[in-house]
């Protein structure tokens, strides 16, 4: 069902740390080539070349690449009431928490007459990305729309797949829930060439290019956001979804279990990790990986992600040595399941997203903690963050200077520039002051 590895006699640095951990195998540098293909083929023909990408990928021909308004408010009132609640719901508290993501003004005066301003912008337009493979994500609409709006984002666009169920529409709980957010530029479009749509452009559908992509998919969307970054700005380039979870001999197996499961339901190669200091606990997990997995909806696909090599029960001798180890792992959602969760909390300095105590799974954070569900992976929490509304804001600064102000530092900036050999940036000081 899951393998072990066992690491409690082993004194490991933090490379070598990495190197034992599972991870999924995925090279998006593989689908480089055949990404580059399809964002040609959509500079070059456009809406056509969309609408041949779906059929070829989605097996369904879209009406229409740009979804009409009427489509979004029939979604809308076609809501099921308790969805509906729920996205309502979801919206406000992710709105709430990421409110606090913005920062204030702030001016420092660095003398009489001087000073300097930081100010947070927000980009013009973003493009947003909602995949549509293996399940349905109107959280993800949620999660990617909100910060934008926050930021102050004037102008968002969101893709997603075209479905063969819906003739060639978005999903309408997708369009449902882009409606409850007041959002009208929606297109039926999937993969890489709805990457390079949003990065270069799309005259013929009057798809004006953005500025950021934000927005998880398969490794051909991953692959097309590394190629367009640069002429854009992305959020991350995601991978297969991952949860590590940390428990000592305090903590319920069959809950543990259950979080491992819920992440494995994503994808067969999602990650499941679990590192604990106590045998008798990862024995008991075991167990009811095995009573719990057949029980499940999308069993096949769960017991093919337990059983790859990118998941795994740890062993390890203590919750300190567990913390470094996941701390080297840096992963996607991390879970605390100790008799000191903040105690051990204070240890952990790599993660998308941290969730603390037996009533805090990933599925919170997934669709109503108000935390953001699009996180780091592959290690990349160890540099990055997750999706917030300083994805879309940029710092600036504003720099004033009064002439009495530039006087009193003139001769240091003469100094400088003359031990760079750049005079005349001396000069374009010292020409203020002359007669």
């Amino acid at each position: 069902m899951i393998n072990t590895i066992d690491l409690r006699s082993r004194e490991l640095s933090a490379a070598e740390l990495v190197r034992a951990l599972p991870r999924p195998t995925v090279d998006v540098s593989a689908a480089i080539h055949a990404a580059q293909g399809l964002i040609d083929e959509v500079t070059s023909s456009g809406a056509r070349a969309l609408a041949d990408q779906a059929e070829r990928f989605d097996n369904v021909r879209p009406r229409s690449v740009r979804v009409e308004q009427h489509e979004i408010d029939r979604a809308v009132r076609h809501l099921e009431p308790s969805v509906r609640d729920a996205l309502t719901e979801a919206i406000d508290r992710v709105r709430r928490a990421t409110e606090a993501q913005v920062p204030p003004q702030r001016r420092t005066e660095m003398g009489h007459g001087a000073s300097i301003l930081q100010r947070w912008q927000p980009v013009e337009r973003v493009g947003l990305y909602v995949p549509g493979g293996k399940a349905v994500y109107p959280s993800s609409v949620i999660m990617n729309v909100v910060p934008a709006q926050v930021a102050g984002v004037a102008s968002i666009a969101i893709a997603s797949p075209p479905q063969r169920e819906f003739d060639g529409g978005v999903h309408p709980t997708i369009l449902g829930a882009a409606g409850l957010l007041g959002i009208s530029e929606i297109y039926a479009m999937g993969g890489a060439g709805a990457i390079g749509a949003f990065a270069h452009g799309v005259p013929d559908l009057e798809l004006a290019p953005v500025d950021v992509v934000t927005g998880p998919g398969n490794i051909y969307v991953t692959a097309a956001k590394r190629i367009v970054h640069g002429r854009v700005g992305i959020d991350a380039e995601a991978g297969t979804t991952e949860i590590l979870v940390i428990a000592d001999g305090t903590a319920d197996a069959r809950l543990v279990a259950a979080d491992l499961i819920s992440q494995a339901e994503h994808d067969e190669a999602a990650a499941s990790v679990l590192v604990t200091d106590s045998p008798r606990l990862a024995h008991e997990v075991t167990g009811h990986l095995e009573r719990l997995v057949p029980q499940t909806a999308n069993a096949d696909r769960v017991r093919a992600a337990l059983a790859g090599p990118q998941s795994a029960i740890v062993l390890v001798s203590d919750t300190v040595t567990a913390a470094e180890l996941s701390n080297a792992y840096g992963p996607e959602h991390l879970e605390i399941h100790t008799h000191d969760p903040h105690g051990t909390l204070e240890h952990i300095t790599s993660a998308g997203a941290i969730f603390l105590g037996p009533y805090s799974p990933v599925s919170l954070g997934d669709y109503l903690a108000g935390s953001n569900h699009v996180l780091p992976t592959g290690g990349q929490a160890r540099f990055s963050s997750g999706l917030g509304a300083f994805t879309f804001l940029r710092p600036q600064q504003v720099i004033e200077y009064d002439k009495a102000a530039l006087a009193s530092i003139a001769e240091p900036i003469v100094a400088l520039a003359m031990s760079e050999q750049l005079p005349a940036h001396g000069e374009a000081v010292t020409e203020r002051f002359n007669a």
